[in-house]
Parts: C-alpha cells; sequence; structure tokens
C-alpha cells in the first residue's frame, strides 16, 4: 500500500483490503467525486458510480469534456463517504462524526461494444435492482450519445469512525450531555409523473426499493 493511502491520522480506522465494504458503500451512496488535474489545474466532479467487480462504471453524455479527458487515461482518483451520524462530545473540540469513506486511485477506459450495453444495465440494476426488466431496450441512437467509463483501481483504502465520544477526564465530571445522534437516509412514497396514464400500476422494482427503506 503507497503512502497515498496511508492516513497519517486514526490509521487504525483503514482497512486497504476490505473490497466488501466498498462494494457495499458504492451500492449506497451511489455518487462518487472524481479528481484529476487538467492543464495543471485541479477538478473535482461528481457522478453516480456503480461498482462492477474490482472496476467503478461510469456514464454520461458523450458531450461531456470532463468524461472525454477521463477516457483518455489520465490519472485519476475517487471519493466516497456516508455521514452516519454525529458523535455529540462534552466539548467541542472532541466532537465528530460515524462515517464510511473510501479513496481510490486508478484510470479509466472507455466501454464499447455489447459490454457497453451491458455495463449500462449494470448501472441501472445498481440505482434500482429489476428496473432493466421493465423498461425497453436503449435504442442505438441513445447508446451512440453515451459514453460509459470502466475506472480501473490500482489502490484504494476504506476508513470507518463509529466510536462513542473520547472525553478527557476532566469533562467526564461535568453535568455535559454526550452521545450520538444517528443519521438516517430513508426513501419516501414515489412520486408518479404528471403525465403517467390512469391505470398504470406502480412496477415491482419501485416499490420494492420503496419498501427497502
Amino acid at each position: 500500500m503507497s503512502s497515498r493511502v496511508i492516513p497519517t491520522r486514526l490509521a487504525d480506522m483503514v482497512d486497504s483490503a476490505d473490497r466488501a465494504a466498498l462494494n457495499s458503500l458504492v451500492a449506497e451512496v451511489v455518487v462518487g467525486h472524481f479528481g484529476f488535474s487538467v492543464d495543471g489545474l485541479p477538478v473535482v466532479m461528481p457522478i453516480a458510480v456503480a461498482s462492477d467487480g474490482d472496476t467503478l462504471l461510469l456514464h454520461g453524455s458523450t458531450g461531456s469534456w470532463w468524461l472525454r479527458q477521463l477516457a483518455t487515461g489520465i490519472p485519476v482518483s475517487m471519493a466516497i463517504t456516508a455521514v452516519d451520524g454525529l458523535v455529540v462530545a462534552r466539548s467541542a473540540f472532541e466532537s465528530s462524526m460515524h462515517y464510511r469513506s473510501g479513496v481510490l486511485f486508478g484510470r479509466c477506459v472507455a466501454v464499447e461494444g455489447q459490454e457497453k450495453v451491458a455495463a449500462l444495465d449494470v448501472i441501472t440494476e445498481a440505482l434500482i435492482p429489476g428496473r432493466t426488466r421493465e423498461v425497453r431496450a436503449s435504442l442505438p441512437k441513445e447508446l451512440a450519445a453515451t459514453l460509459v467509463l470502466r475506472m480501473i483501481v490500482d489502490e484504494f483504502s476504506v476508513k470507518v469512525s463509529h466510536d462513542w465520544p473520547e472525553d478527557t477526564a476532566a469533562d467526564l465530571a461535568t453535568d455535559v450531555w454526550a452521545g450520538v445522534i444517528p443519521l438516517v437516509a430513508v426513501r419516501s412514497e414515489p412520486l408518479p409523473a404528471p403525465d403517467l396514464r390512469a391505470g398504470i400500476a406502480l412496477p415491482e422494482s419501485v416499490r420494492r426499493l420503496a419498501i427497502s427503506s
């Protein structure tokens, strides 16, 4: 593991080998932030991502300048974070957050042909499991307008913070409350499109996803 994925603080929270934890985080958070350099200037861009084995998939318009940059194979990094709670300590200094984060380094390559079609299905299924069976296949012109990239991951690290407040002995003796405020994201009731024809039932994929929250 190189120095760029070794933290200078709280190294005990890092598990560089936990690929399953990373894939679970990607599936939950969905959006990753890609960092790269253009003409010597730093750029960070958000985009939906999906795990596919030991790689990541992302997609967008063929007109996207930054996706075309990534497609050239330049070095990239990707960061993703889920915030699970606020750690309320007896002092502001010791207060923190519960979180899970991942940092990845690698490069991206364009996905073409039937692999591109399969990759788009993987992305769709990652967002709404079962949805590909309910919608029509992409049209040739839609595929031509879509750029699909696969991030080849060279290195990554996963960091998890889930401890209780670590107050000093002096602060423990005070009457100040301490604990954790959990932060939980939930899905709400699906909203039908205004132009949805009457009588069209909620699809199974959407129903399952809404109930699972």
